[in-house]
């Protein structure tokens, strides 16, 4: 018989919802940060490069055909002399980026660089630890240490654009006193690319194979501005060169720009 006062038997309790593990962060995470510091420097470059290109593309007349060089090298012209076109070659670190070669001429800024300039080391060295905002206290301290640690003496940009409005290329160089820490820092940010995946495997650099990479962006349907970024180092200087350019993309002539940039640290009276 049942009895009215008797209380219902408590419900059984749910159970518990365990929450996901977050995932593990990489005990990498800043040699993460120190690979991406000249990076930090480029980035609005490839805005900036990728905009100007889809810009003048969108604006360009498409019943004239794209006229492609008939071959990749560049042959700078012969007396560069006091030609400001072909870019400032007044201080020892501007002297090392490559004049504007024939079929280019004097790119949109790079930033709020300009399209032709240099920054003193302790300006680079401060740009570079504004990078790490956002890391907490203690990781800034030692994110501002590593950058003190490459002693950054400059940095150079100089920008470039085809004849023809359908490539812009951002050069940018970072002159440090270590050797050791600009190969450990091109080795590095090399691997971590590679694996990431995302990114596609791109154009080799002829006589720079194992100093110098490419990536292209990754392929995305059928979009009209396409992107390859590289980066290399001869010496003391880290190169970073970052590309935007309509289809079909020349890859191959951006590789080429590379060489000659390369090439023209090692032997600058032979490249200009």
């Amino acid at each position: 018989m049942s009895d009215e006062n008797t209380p219902e038997p408590a419900a059984a309790p749910e159970p518990a919802i365990v929450p996901e593990p977050a995932p593990v962060r990489k005990r990498r995470a800043r040699r993460v940060a120190l690979a991406a510091l000249p990076v930090v420097l480029v980035l609005a470059a490839v805005a900036g490069a990728g905009a100007y290109t889809k810009v003048t593309v969108d604006g360009a007349d498409r019943t004239v055909p794209t006229r492609l060089w008939q071959k990749p090298a560049h042959e700078p012209a012969k007396d560069p002399a006091g030609d400001i076109e072909r870019g400032r070659s007044t201080t020892e670190l501007s002297k090392l980026l490559l004049p504007v070669p024939s079929g280019f001429r004097l790119g949109p800024d790079s930033g709020t660089y300009g399209n032709d300039a240099e920054i003193s080391g302790p300006a680079a060295t401060a740009e570079m630890k504004d990078g790490g905002r956002g890391l907490s206290g203690r990781q800034r301290r030692e994110f501002e240490k590593r950058v003190d640690k490459l002693h950054v003496q400059g940095l150079a940009v100089r920008t470039y654009a085809s004849d023809d409005n359908d490539l812009v290329v951002d050069t940018q160089l970072v002159w440090m006193k270590d050797k050791k820490a600009v190969r450990d820092l091109y080795t590095f940010r090399h691997e971590l690319l590679d694996s990431i995946g995302v990114l596609r495997d791109g154009p080799k650099i002829d006589g720079h194979r194992r100093n110098a990479s490419c990536f292209l962006n990754p392929k995305e349907g059928k979009r009209r501005v396409e992107g390859m970024f590289c980066m290399a180092y001869e010496g003391e200087v880290m190169v970073i060169f970052s590309a935007s350019g309509t289809a079909p993309f020349r890859k191959a002539d951006v590789a080429e720009l590379v060489k000659d940039q390369l090439n023209h640290i090692t032997s600058p009276g032979e490249y200009i």
